[in-house]
């Protein structure tokens, strides 16, 4: 369906709003985060305020398990104590910025599954050194968020064909 973009009298573009309206594409990240429901991803806004408001230690630790990392781990790029991590219950609702490091988590993970074309690929790839990251696995970049930009743009370079 092509529609001509018309100009009005004072030479600006006038499009149809419909380009503007449309909903937000579900995020497929959400499979990674056991216990939500794909309903609660209709849009951005709906990320935003599922981030706001925490996440459950379970659905914290079923996501560590699917992307296989370590207690340890996770605590390191939560940044909080292992034992810290362990003393909640499992429903316990877990801050916000630890709910943004698990969605965040997700959202690497399910982009990482479609550049190397499955799971298991990109987790070995994860926690390989790599020159490009100075002997560093990746996996070791993500305690901060200057790190998990860094593994994002790499993954778009290697989806490009761009090797260092």
């Amino acid at each position: 369906m092509s529609q001509k973009v018309k100009r009005n009298s004072d030479n600006f573009l006038s499009e149809p709003m419909i380009a503007y309206a449309t909903q937000a594409p579900m995020h497929p990240f959400y499979n990674l985060l056991s216990g939500i429901k794909p309903s609660k991803f209709s849009s951005d806004q709906d990320i935003l305020q599922l981030t706001r408001d925490g996440l459950p230690k379970r659905i914290l630790l079923s996501l560590a398990k699917k992307i296989s990392l370590t207690i340890q781990e996770l605590a390191d790029i939560m940044h909080i104590s292992e034992r810290t991590l362990q003393r909640y219950d499992d429903d316990a609702i877990i801050k916000t910025e630890y709910a943004e490091k698990a969605i965040e988590l997700a959202r690497l993970y399910t982009r990482g599954e479609e550049v190397f074309g499955s799971m298991d690929k990109f987790k070995t790839w994860m926690k390989t050194p790599s020159h490009i990251f100075k002997g560093e696995a990746p996996v070791s970049l993500l305690d901060t968020s200057f790190g998990f930009n860094m593994v994002f743009k790499e993954l778009g370079r290697i989806e490009h064909g761009i090797f260092a």
